[in-house]
């Protein structure tokens, strides 16, 4: 199973254990509600889906890594209390809350959000006075005497064996309680993940190329040497970093990283060809047209006397290149769309109001609800800053309404609508350069490689892309259709053939 397919399986899982009847009580026996054990090796997002499938279910998350946490702080502290037993006066033994439970009604007291998923990470990696409590909370979902509270899917996560020497291994009594899930790394799935998250081009570029360099685990006698989906979205992150603050990136930067010498070496090489080629081949000008069509034959004499790996990193720097327009764009469609919408309950509330000071009323009102709702953790960072940008447009069109001296509501909506036709007028001028672009990028890979591998690469990658996607299915796109149309029909074929040759061998 892929880390894409466990995350669909986890969301299922928490729909059906939180079914409820007429009456609101859950229709899920809690007896039966096994806890989902993901086992799989480092790196690959096991603790990312689990962020993901609470945002997109809107439920809480409790997550714990158990290796930082005591006998004490899972199950609570001992405490004396005394009790009467058959008329005799006792002292015994009681436990405080779980630090763990406790973190669970805390965190339904602050979102407002009474179901949601408790995560225990590296659950297989407990001390050895910890183990007892870790398996009775599989068994019987509780730490100590308190229980899990009702609406909460518990989930835990683990390494094999191969991966971690300090692993111990479940009974059977214990996995035929849990819901085990082996996850494998999956470089398709990944790439997926990569374009939506805006891995640096030179890895996908470079992935691409060299699949079987995605993930590397390999214990020898002369150390561990790993490379990790992990390793590869941290080390997008400093490249990017690096190079908007101009300083030199070096292989053993990228070794930091890729804790495997081969890989990282491979991988420096590929990445300072990107760079050269990125700017031998002047993608940007290319793009957006202004390259006179001499310089531009020259790149693409260039590229057709290209080796396979320059033509592999050219098809990338052209996906990437692309990518920073599918973004802005969508980042504005993003905005107008929440700015449209504001607008409709803006001209709602001036129905009785006296003057335009009531903008800024409304505004006040916006930023109050923003902070009550970043203070419930109710919003994703995405949310928060399309609420923030909304606040600002908001403050940008009253400060123009008073410099322009406009008192009546109705004068004064007048004028906001005005101003935002001219948001979305910029926003259709975007959709058509990245358009222009878009067909320039397809003449180009024409022009260079035909039908060849390379347009294949660069097809499937704008399939891939989600962004890429949905521009293309809002406006379409002649060359993207016809290259698919071609692709699909080859598929076809290649089927068709083997199922020949399998009847034929019959």
């Amino acid at each position: 199973m892929n880390i894409k397919e466990a995350k669909e399986e986890i969301k299922h899982t928490l729909l059906a254990y939180n079914r409820k009847d007429a009456a609101g009580r859950y229709t899920f026996p809690k007896l039966r509600q096994r806890p989902v054990l993901l086992m799989g090796p480092p790196g690959i997002g096991k603790t990312a889906i689990m962020e993901q499938v609470a945002e997109e279910c809107n439920v809480g998350l409790v997550a714990y890594t158990i290796t930082h946490h005591t006998r004490q702080s899972a199950v609570g502290l001992p405490r004396i209390v005394t009790r009467c037993y058959n008329g005799k006066e006792v002292s015994i033994t009681e436990y405080t809350l779980s630090e763990i439970i406790a973190s669970v009604y805390d965190c339904m007291e602050r979102t407002g959000k009474k179901e949601g998923i408790l995560f225990i990470d590296e659950i297989n990696c407990v001390s050895e006075t910890l183990a007892p409590t870790m398996l009775q909370f599989l068994q019987n979902k509780t730490f100590g005497s308190h229980s899990v509270p009702e609406g909460w899917l518990i989930a835990a996560a683990g390494n094999p064996p191969e991966y971690n020497k300090s692993v111990r291994e479940f009974d059977i009594v214990t996995l035929d309680r849990v819901r085990r899930m082996d996850i494998e790394a999956d470089l398709e799935v990944w790439m997926e993940y990569a374009w939506k998250k805006e891995i640096h081009g030179s890895i996908l570029a470079y992935l691409g190329m060299k699949k079987d360099h995605f993930y590397s685990v390999e214990n020898t006698v002369d150390g561990k040497f790993f490379v990790t989906a992990r390793g590869w979205e941290d080390l997008s992150e400093i490249l990017k970093a690096y190079e908007e603050l101009g300083v030199e990136i070096t292989e053993n930067l990228v070794g930091e990283y890729l804790c495997r010498e081969e890989i990282a070496r491979s991988f420096f090489a590929s990445y300072q060809l990107y760079r050269k080629y990125g700017e031998d081949y002047g993608l940007e000008r290319l793009l957006s047209g202004e390259m006179p069509e001499e310089e531009q034959q020259k790149k693409v004499k260039m590229a057709k006397e290209a080796s396979f790996e320059e033509r592999f990193l050219v098809t990338g720097l052209l996906l990437d290149g692309l990518n920073g327009g599918f973004l802005t764009y969508e980042k504005m469609d993003g905005e107008t769309g929440a700015v449209y919408q504001e607008l409709l309950h803006l001209k709602a509330f001036l129905q009785d109001k006296k003057d335009m000071t009531a903008l800024d009323e409304f505004t006040d009102m916006k930023k109050k609800s923003l902070a009550v709702r970043l203070e419930a953790e109710l919003l994703t960072a995405d949310q928060q800053t399309t609420e923030e940008l909304v606040i600002r447009t908001l403050e940008e069109f009253s400060l123009t309404i008073r410099k322009e001296h406009i008192t009546e509501t109705e004068a004064g909506f007048e004028r906001i609508r005005q101003l935002f036709t001219e948001m979305a007028e910029n926003r259709k001028a975007c959709a058509k350069k990245i358009s222009g672009e878009l067909e320039q990028a397809f003449a180009f890979m024409k022009e260079c490689f035909g039908d060849g591998q390379e347009t294949v690469l660069f097809v499937t990658g704008l399939t891939r892309n989600s962004h890429a996607a949905a521009f293309i299915r809002e406006y379409g796109c002649d060359p993207y259709f016809a290259c698919s149309e071609k692709l699909l029909y080859r598929k076809q074929e290649k089927k068709l053939q083997e199922e020949c040759a399998s009847l034929l061998e019959i």
